[in-house]
């Protein structure tokens, strides 16, 4: 059994000879391979469940058996276990490649019902680079995933164009770190997107094998032990924010957004991802040097800036303008839907193309790497234990003093006590298994309460902005309708305010 680590890099074919044109691969020839992978599974994908891949790779008249775990993914960067063995063609013999015996037996006792649901065929070319202190293998893949359909399904194809970077020995930063050189492209010239991918040729083969398309992407429950050190535990948490903004951002680059628009709450929920982020960033400050924070911070800004017009188009579009329809003159009702449909569509348009730019791939490249290669803290001693509490009492105290003087104030101020409400949140979502429990159990209902209603208002003062920008209708009658939504929305701020400040502490 080997531990595989990777870093796997979505690119275009447009990108494609600039990439061999690097000087880092263009030095060496590449050894090529053609490759044919079949992979099986049970007719009710028991193994999809449990994220096992089982495969037979052909390189000419050999066949080799692979079984590869699950593992950990985040970034592109995965780590998993993976077995494999020279075979022969069709035996599927776990038994003898698999050395975890609970594994083999599972395994085994599926062996009679397994069957082929898919393939890649590609042609790979390799290059075995020394970077920093490590020897990294990139791996160049061109070809297609296929099915070859079952019953009446026709068979379906899907292009197959990325790059593998696999440590063979070293440290994985160096994996990023190459990455990002290679993003970086051929001197003098603009750079390539090599955008990190935490899905594997199985995964999408199988999509590809079901038909489903991946859902929107929500953040996934965190454990941070009590006794990690919390610059280690900074970066659990900002591994699993990359991996929720990723998994969205996917989706949004596949869909032609020219011909339909993406779900909506694919961009909110990578602008979810992005809060958490920022969040955890300003949260364990102290823990971190204090540039890289702060060059961190304003880029994830800057991003979440570009992804939030999009937002703010797709609410008013689906959720707010249908009701607020029943003001406008009928005559002006298509004009209205006309506009904001054009409006949105723009607004998408420049989000994914936010998300295409090399420069957005770089730096996930570059962010990745400088989590993982910062060094120990100088205080070795501290526990998340110990020094959660004092970061929970000062969030607190904060949100209590912004609370008093924010909720008879206006937009700003109660967008400012959002925001606190916010980082309260998903402080005690990051902390929950060293927070007070009584703190979890009152006080993460009363902060999402307060979240959806201050977000709500939030959404009508976006949407009075958006509306008064409309020159092709008369926006009074639907202002006027915003207005009245907002005064009733309002009324709730006194409740609202009791509860935040009656709302345990730490202590």
């Amino acid at each position: 059994m080997s531990r595989e680590t990777e870093l796997k890099l979505s690119l275009t074919a447009t990108d494609l000879p600039r990439l061999l044109a690097h000087p880092l691969l263009a030095a060496r020839r590449p050894r090529p391979q053609q490759l044919r992978n079949v992979y099986y599974d049970t007719p009710t994908l028991d193994l999809m469940r449990e994220r096992i891949a089982l495969r037979e790779r052909h390189i000419g008249r050999r066949t080799w058996l692979t079984v590869k775990t699950a593992g950990q993914s985040a970034g592109g960067l995965s780590r998993r276990q993976e077995w494999e063995a020279p075979t022969r063609a069709g035996a599927l013999d776990v038994d003898r490649v698999v050395t975890d015996a609970a594994l083999a037996t599972r395994l085994m006792a599926l062996q009679p019902r397994l069957v082929p649901l898919f393939h890649t065929d590609f042609r790979r070319q390799t290059w075995v680079l020394a970077h920093g202190i490590s020897r990294i293998e990139v791996a160049l893949d061109q070809g297609e995933i296929g099915t070859d359909g079952t019953g009446h399904a026709a068979p379906r194809r899907l292009p197959l164009l990325e790059l593998e970077l696999e440590l063979l020995e070293g440290q994985p930063s160096d994996l990023l770190d190459l990455g990002h050189t290679l993003a970086l492209g051929p001197p003098g010239q603009n750079g390539l997107w090599l955008h990190p991918d935490d899905r594997s040729k199985a995964e999408r083969g199988l999509r590809l094998f079901t038909g489903e398309r991946a859902g929107p992407a929500m953040a996934a429950p965190l454990a941070l032990a009590a006794d990690v050190h919390p610059r280690e535990a900074w970066r659990t948490t900002s591994l699993a924010c990359l991996s929720q903004l990723q998994a969205n951002a996917v989706q949004l680059l596949e869909q032609d957004a020219h011909a339909t628009l993406p779900d909506p709450e694919f961009i909110h929920q990578a602008r979810v991802a992005l809060r958490r982020l920022r969040s955890g960033l300003r949260l364990f400050a102290p823990w971190l040097p204090r540039r890289f924070t702060a060059h961190w911070a304003r880029h994830w800004q800057l991003l979440a800036q570009r992804l939030g017009e999009a937002r703010n188009w797709d609410v008013l579009t689906t959720e707010q303008l249908p009701d607020l329809l029943a003001q406008a003159e009928q005559a002006e009702v298509d004009l209205w839907i006309r506009w904001s449909q054009g409006e949105r569509e723009a607004a998408n348009l420049r989000a994914c193309e936010a998300l295409r730019e090399p420069a957005h791939a770089q730096a996930l490249l570059a962010f990745m790497h400088g989590v993982l290669s910062l060094p120990p803290h100088p205080d070795k001693q501290a526990r998340l234990r110990d020094w959660a509490p004092e970061a929970l009492t000062a969030l607190h105290r904060r949100l209590q003093r912004i609370a008093r003087r924010a909720l008879r104030a206006g937009p700003e101020a109660r967008h400012g006590l959002r925001i606190a409400v916010k980082r309260l949140r998903y402080a005690l979502d990051f902390l929950s298994d060293v927070a007070p429990t009584k703190m979890l159990r009152r006080g993460m209902p009363r902060l999402s309460r307060a979240q959806d209603q201050l977000g709500h208002l939030n959404d009508l003062d976006q949407a009075r902005q958006l509306l008064s920008s409309c020159s092709v209708a008369n926006p009074a009658p639907l202002l006027t309708a915003v207005e009245v939504q907002t005064r009733r929305g309002l009324q709730g701020l006194q409740r609202l305010e009791h509860q935040l400040l009656r709302m345990p502490g730490p202590a």
